[in-house]
């Protein structure tokens, strides 16, 4: 039986520093611990467990993982749950994007939005804390907004600067570790994704389809479009067409023969089973015998988590598992607190572990489903804007799928021609005997990458995915190391999760007071592990223009281009597949320019200046260093100041002939591959920061950490 443990006495610990932090051996770190007194009953004895089974590695590949188990909580946003957390792209984010100007904040970035209300006090909000540490009923702040038109017109096709105004004032609350330490020890002991978006802006059933189905049928071949949750229990028919018709992936599995099952209570899952909604299964469900009773009794009858831990014990998990929580404990705002979930997580592991040479075979996938109307700063991956006949960008990848063309309503026909996602960043913890060790995961991944990871593992293709997001978005094979012998970790003493769950259920919803000023949010300084990602991204000027590389064999990359100048209009938005280049046109010489961009991974390029001066690009693909290649593009010579912006280097003068190129070895060994320089020469400033690939884990940004930027900086 577990104790209560007094929270703040018990509050998550966590390593900084050098990079010897993070090498302590995981068992002694355990015994140590152990053996002190009572620390037994502080630790959350599922991750303890969790922790200490090695994995089972035999091929040291994919083809080790025997079981898959995919539990989709509900309707978080990262920055809400993540911002504050050291080493991951948060409320530290020193590349925030511009937002549009406001009387009050003409310089604003996106971390200052609005109040939803005119005249009201205070006049400009930024992401502020629910401190559950001096309330204890924040953990239940009222709801917000998140359907179709709300989600549209939050992300307003990537400008973000009137957040409150879709989505309610309280959506720019956010938790911190002190509030969330289930949360936070279970991201620092094993892999934490930081890139993972929601499908769509859009709410609950649309973004499970893409956990099932690979899509929500665009085009309207099969159903479709869908934009609500309209088709999310047995009996509702809207439409009057009686269900989706679309395959869905739990029938490619059951034709190819790989074993499943769905984990849930029907009489209470939140309605967040979207497979009610097909034709298939509803004709299924008084099925009696052969394939069809045999797909209900899989995906749309009741299987508890007690026949979960059964199964596990047992030795009869299926290879694909899918666990739906009920109401209470789904983590979704309003119905359930995120000390509900974090209990109900606790009860998954426990279930899961019970058997050790069923843990040593699984990966367990945590995500949520969509962020409801909570604030995240990150514009998401999308296709470009379409407005008025014109392209707002370019894609060297097909995606006239991936936009909302066939309307059901007034409300919605608004929206017609905008891209539907991805959306904005939620959670996804991988869990696994293969992704032990604090690290964070920088790939760019959605809900369609939970299939891409079945694909990998059972060769088992889903078709409806679309060609713009397998070429985007991973399939999550970089959250793991299926070779390395068991990492170091560390675990964190917390109190026990099923006392507070309880203390939580009585709460009452309740609206977050507002704080009385504009305060900046914190986020916590310090490295993390990191996994390798796939991008190898430049820019570079040309004579047509501002060029976007993609050097990747194996990813596209999405660039957001601002003019900062200009914010009102929206980014232009270039999808570059791999091996491929895009152009931005830049304005005619003498035009002022201010141009911040974006990528992957912490990709960051910013212009400034008049006319283009010279250019700067970097080279990594197969080089023992990283190269800076600056040209002088005029024909005078030109002296060109480099200045390193972060990491401490010292500044130089690069002499350039006119006309000429030089190549510059960079040495990135104390940043761990990270770069933010500056090169200035006669009014033109070109900015450049991101991470120089080369394959390997490595460590997040040194650089990340601090008070969010409200204010846009001026290059100087």
């Amino acid at each position: 039986m577990r104790r209560r443990h007094d929270v703040s006495r018990h509050r998550p610990h966590y390593l900084t520093g050098t990079d010897m932090d993070f090498m302590q051996d995981r068992r002694s770190f355990i015994r140590t611990m152990t053996a002190s007194a009572g620390a037994a009953a502080a630790f959350t004895p599922a991750i303890a467990r969790a922790l200490e089974i090695p994995a089972h590695r035999r091929t040291g590949t994919v083809q080790d993982v025997a079981h898959v188990v995919i539990l989709t909580q509900e309707n978080r946003a990262f920055d809400h749950y993540f911002g504050t957390m050291r080493g991951v792209r948060g409320y530290g984010d020193r590349f925030a994007i511009p937002a549009p100007p406001l009387p009050q904040a003409p310089d604003r970035t996106v971390f200052v939005q609005p109040n939803e209300f005119a005249h009201a006090d205070p006049a400009l909000i930024a992401p502020f804390r629910l401190d559950t540490t001096a309330d204890f009923r924040l953990y239940r702040p009222t709801g917000t907004p998140h359907g179709f038109v709300e989600g549209q017109a939050g992300w307003d096709n990537g400008r973000m600067g009137a957040w409150p105004h879709a989505k309610r004032n309280h959506a720019m609350a956010h938790f911190t570790r002190e509030d969330l330490p289930f949360q936070y020890a279970l991201a620092e002991a094993f892999t934490l994704c930081d890139a993972y978006h929601c499908a769509m802006h859009l709410c609950t059933n649309p973004n499970r389809l893409y956990i099932w189905t690979g899509t929500h049928d665009a085009q309207a071949k099969a159903g479709g479009p869908a934009i609500d949750n309209g088709y999310d229990t047995l009996g509702a028919d809207p439409l009057k067409h009686g269900g989706y018709h679309w395959t869905t992936y739990p029938e490619r599995l059951m034709a190819a023969g790989i074993g499943f099952q769905i984990y849930q209570d029907m009489a209470d899952n939140f309605s967040d089973n979207p497979l009610v909604g097909f034709q298939r299964y509803r004709a299924a469900q008084s099925a009696k015998d052969g394939a069809e009773a045999e797909l209900a009794g899989r995906t749309i009858t009741t299987r508890s988590l007690d026949q979960l831990r059964q199964d596990v014990t047992g030795g009869t998990l299926p290879q694909v598992s899918w666990i739906v929580a009920p109401a209470a404990l789904s983590e979704h705002p309003g119905a359930s607190t995120p000390l509900q979930g974090a209990d109900y997580t606790a009860r998954v592991l426990d279930a899961l572990t019970a058997n050790p040479d069923v843990w040593a075979k699984t990966v367990l996938l945590i995500n949520f489903d969509e962020n409801d109307g909570l604030f995240d700063h990150v514009p998401p991956p999308a296709p470009p804007a379409r407005a008025d006949g014109h392209t707002l960008g370019g894609t060297t990848i097909p995606a006239d799928d991936e936009y909302h063309v066939h309307s059901q309503d007034e409300a919605d026909a608004a929206y017609l021609g905008r891209p539907y996602g991805l959306g904005m960043r939620v959670p996804m913890y991988v869990v696994s005997p293969w992704s032990k060790g604090g690290h964070v995961a920088s790939e760019v991944f959605d809900h369609t990458s939970v299939i891409r990871f079945l694909e990998a593992r059972f060769g088992v293709h889903e078709p409806n995915i679309s060609a713009w997001r397998r070429a985007v978005c991973g399939d999550l094979l970089s959250c793991f190391d299926f070779s390395a012998p068991d990492t170091a970790t560390f675990m964190a003493a917390l109190p026990a999760t099923a006392p507070l769950s309880a203390r939580a259920a009585k709460l009452e919803e309740v609206p977050p007071p507002l704080p009385a000023a504009l305060t900046a949010p914190v986020q916590e300084k310090g490295l993390r592990r990191r996994r390798p990602t796939p991008y190898a991204l430049d820019a570079q000027l040309r004579a047509d223009g501002l060029a976007f590389a993609n050097r990747s064999r194996e990813r596209a990359a999405v660039f957001h281009v601002y003019d900062v100048l200009h914010p009102e209009a929206g980014p232009a938005r270039y999808t570059v597949g791999a091996g491929a280049e895009l152009v931005h046109p830049i304005a005619e010489t003498g035009t002022k320019i201010d141009l911040f961009i974006i990528g992957p991974d912490g990709f960051h390029r910013r212009l400034t200046g008049t006319q283009p001066a010279f250019s700067a690009s970097l080279q990594t693909a197969k080089l023992a260093r990283p190269m800076l290649r600056v040209a002088n593009l005029a024909a005078t010579p030109r002296a060109i100041t480099l200045t390193d912006m972060s990491y401490g280097a010292a500044p130089q003068v690069i002499q350039l002939k006119a006309g000429e190129t030089r190549a510059l070895p960079l040495d990135l060994g104390k940043s761990h591959g990270w770069y933010d320089l500056q090169l200035a020469a006669e009014g033109q400033i070109w900015r450049m920061a991101g991470h120089a690939e080369n394959g390997s884990a490595s460590f997040t940004d040194p650089a990340l950490g601090g008070p969010a930027p409200l204010r846009m900086e001026t290059p100087a």
